[in-house]
């Protein structure tokens, strides 16, 4: 069983910058993407971002050019980090990784606010 574990939410500023970052234990291989997710009460869980094995990387509209996502292999690790934050972008965030099935962090909440 594949095990997720995220770190780094918590309440920053409009304009501000966190790190999401997400740990993967147990049996790795044959990975197909790793990604981040988010999900506000009342609407249903969207892509923020998903880089691919071959590097390649995909952002939601709504991110683009604000959001970074990156991995390190080594540590079965990736990162989300978030900068020029906005109200908008308060939710749960979720982590994600496709290999051969599909696993989900716990989550971990983003509040954007002054």
């Amino acid at each position: 069983q594949v095990q997720l574990v995220e770190s780094g939410g918590g309440l920053v500023q409009p304009g501000g910058s966190l790190r999401l970052s997400c740990a993967a234990s147990g049996i790795i291989f044959n990975v197909y993407a790793m990604g981040w997710y988010r999900q506000t009460p009342g609407k249903q869980r969207e892509l923020v971002a998903r880089i691919q094995s071959g590097g390649s990387t995909n952002y939601a509209d709504f991110v683009k050019g604000r959001f970074t996502i990156s991995r390190d292999n080594a540590k079965n690790t990736w990162y989300l980090q978030m900068n020029s934050l906005k109200p908008e972008d308060t939710a749960v965030y979720y982590c994600n990784v496709r290999l051969y099935g599909e696993y989900w962090g716990q989550g971990t909440q983003v509040t954007v606010s002054s």
